[in-house]
């Protein structure tokens, strides 16, 4: 899984598009250049972070448990939820990681997306669009308002985080 956090995207858009292109093996859904095809490139580049950082998370609340769920003989899947819930705070944090890489990705969502105007153009790609076009500053617009949606989702789990802190001391 670590190695697969670098994927580059465009070799994943690559990879997407191809599976969904009408020789693909996927073809026959008729999924290219839709929004469906945007989610599964994003899928592919965002689940690696996910589970690699939810993996070390899981690991090391293991290594510092491990013995005290092997004495008292708690079961396998009470000891996974026990974990999860544990490492509830960490695992969000392994969550906004892929969002951020969802929400920054561009090469692989043009590449399968296409990015049709009104269908499967996002604020990304639009940007590198009207950037490409010279207006700068519809793209620098469009930038500041990824940026304060980005900010506006870390700093609500950031607080959601502290309160769950608080009511558990």
């Amino acid at each position: 899984m670590n190695a697969l956090m670098g994927l580059p995207p465009v070799v994943v858009g690559l990879v997407v598009y191809l599976a969904l292109s009408r020789s693909g093996p996927l073809g026959s859904l008729g999924l290219l250049f839709t929004p469906a095809a945007m989610v599964m490139a994003q899928v592919v580049l965002v689940m690696p972070i996910v589970a690699a950082i939810a993996r070390q998370i899981v690991e090391d609340l293991w290594r510092e448990y491990a013995e005290l769920y092997l004495f008292d003989g708690v079961g396998r899947v009470r000891t996974i939820c026990s974990l999860l819930w544990l490492g509830r705070l960490s695992l969000i944090t392994a969550v906004l990681a892929g969002t951020g890489r969802a929400v920054a990705e561009v090469g692989a969502i043009l590449i399968v997306g296409g990015n049709i105007a009104g269908v499967t153009r996002t604020m990304t790609t639009a940007i590198a669009l009207e950037t490409s076009r010279g207006d700068l500053a519809l793209a620098l617009g469009l930038g500041i308002i990824l940026l304060t949606l980005i900010f506006a989702i870390n700093g609500t789990a950031h607080v959601a985080g502290q309160a769950v802190r608080r009511a558990a001391a």
